[in-house]
């Protein structure tokens, strides 16, 4: 019986003895309150009550720093938040150099976005999100040396100016957009009273140019005409001119007119004209 007692006894204080750390976790080992050593993860012996294990755990942790605002070199007031990721990397400082090293990491990224966004002016800030990620990233580096620990990424979530801010930039960007449609639309008109004219311009042209290549046409066929009569003139002999007379004066006699026109050189032959006879026979008949 005390032989079982015994090894009863044994077997607790073995048991008590053994403390067993998870995967992805470092043992930080104090005796009597005072670091000792840092362990693995596996099965490690401590010595009851005199001993004690601290797990801390190596894998990543996601982080959300709350919105805060930040004042801009406009002095424009804006609200920021932030997500970022990170691990211990150094279990020894991560535990014994901060009374909280993950908030103390945590103002270190609110100092360092307070300094990049507080040296630009809003508009710059509010369209380099991307490069205030690469600053904020630069400038917080490997914090292992400080706090025990490695940001693995940093990313701002939402960056938005004030009230009263938001209003004034949703009035100027109302103004714009009407001033960039007035622009267009008068751009517009202006055009379609170019293009207007233009046409109109090129119809007027088109129909002068149109009428005096009509005209032209019309006085090439004209002269044609005249060359031809006179070309036939110049060849034709005087007797045909003698019957064009004739002819004339034959229609002059069939009419009521009583004028008759002839060449001077006819003058003396004027009783040879068959009209001049017929009316010279009607005189004398009225005087008998």
């Amino acid at each position: 019986m005390v032989y079982l007692i015994l090894v009863i006894v044994v077997i607790l204080l073995f048991l008590s003895c053994c403390r067993v750390v998870p995967q992805n976790n470092e043992g930080l080992i104090e005796t009597l309150g005072k670091y000792s050593r840092t362990v693995k993860a596996g099965l490690v012996f401590v010595i009851p009550v005199i001993q004690r294990l601290r797990r801390v755990s190596l894998a990543m942790f996601p982080a959300e720093i709350s919105k805060y605002s930040i004042i801009t070199k406009d002095n424009a007031e804006i609200t920021t938040s932030l997500t970022l990721n990170y691990l211990v990397t150094d279990s020894y400082k991560y535990f014994y150099n901060n009374t909280d090293s993950v908030k103390s990491m945590v103002e270190l990224i609110r100092g360092h976005l307070r300094d990049i966004i507080g040296r630009m002016d809003l508009n710059d800030a509010l369209g380099s999100t991307s490069k205030i990620n690469s600053q904020l990233a630069d400038a917080i580096g490997d914090l292992t040396d400080l706090y025990g620990i490695r940001v693995v990424r940093v990313n701002i979530d939402e960056l938005l100016p004030s009230v009263e801010i938001q209003k004034a930039m949703d009035k100027q960007l109302t103004a714009d957009r009407e001033k960039i449609a007035a622009i267009e639309k008068a751009e517009g008109e202006a055009k379609n009273i170019e293009l207007t004219t233009k046409a109109k311009n090129e119809a007027l042209i088109a129909t002068a140019k149109a009428k005096a290549e009509a005209v032209k046409t019309e006085a090439d066929a004209e002269a044609y005409r005249i060359n031809q009569l006179q070309a036939s003139l110049d060849k034709a002999s005087d007797g045909y001119f003698r019957n064009q007379s004739l002819d004339s004066f034959n229609k002059l006699a069939s009419g009521p007119s009583n004028l008759i026109v002839v060449n001077k050189d006819d003058m003396t032959n004027l009783g040879a004209v068959p009209a001049t006879a017929k009316i010279w026979q009607k005189s004398t008949d009225k005087e008998e």
